[in-house]
């Protein structure tokens, strides 16, 4: 495996994390379950280091693909500058975590306090993971960029009756 299938092996983890804590942290919310609170300040700090793991292979899936033609050096900076944002907020998100987990095992009058303040952070975490996914697909899939249509192939021009 190179490292652009290094990458690629670990760069959702980041982007699935957050969103099943904010549906597990939810959860705890409603059932008033600690346990289920921990689980989800559990599960956004897993997102942190998904984050380092993704952010660091991202430097050498760059060196893979910025060889392949036809990818374009704009969109690789475009998405290794999300992608820097994303792992700040996603680290921030795991301090955040870190602390919640301490006060509800310490049994803090604040707990729930952290719990409020990490699902509304976790929302700024999804912002910049839809922003980072987002930007990442458009170096390879050109379906998905504004703008811009993939080119027209052989069996689109005989659907359209221009091809033999």
């Amino acid at each position: 495996m190179n490292d652009a299938h290094w990458h690629l092996v670990v760069n959702h983890l980041p982007i699935i994390f957050p969103i099943v804590g904010v549906i597990v942290m939810f959860t705890g919310l409603v059932s008033k379950s600690e346990t289920v609170k921990r689980t989800a300040f559990m599960i956004f700090i897993l997102g942190a280091f998904g984050a380092i793991a993704a952010l660091s292979t991202g430097e050498g899936a760059e060196e893979v693909v910025e060889n392949i033609k036809g990818i374009q050096e704009s969109y690789i900076k475009s998405h290794e500058e999300t992608a820097e944002t994303f792992a700040i907020f996603c680290y921030i998100l795991g301090g955040i975590s870190l602390l919640g987990l301490w006060a509800s095992f310490k049994q803090k009058t604040f707990s729930n306090i952290i719990v409020i303040v990490s699902l509304l952070f976790a929302s700024v975490v999804l912002f910049f993971a839809k922003q980072t996914g987002t930007t990442g697909g458009e170096i390879r899939h050109t379906e998905i960029r504004n703008g811009n249509n993939p080119p027209a192939t052989e069996n689109s021009e005989k659907e359209n009756g221009k091809g033999y």
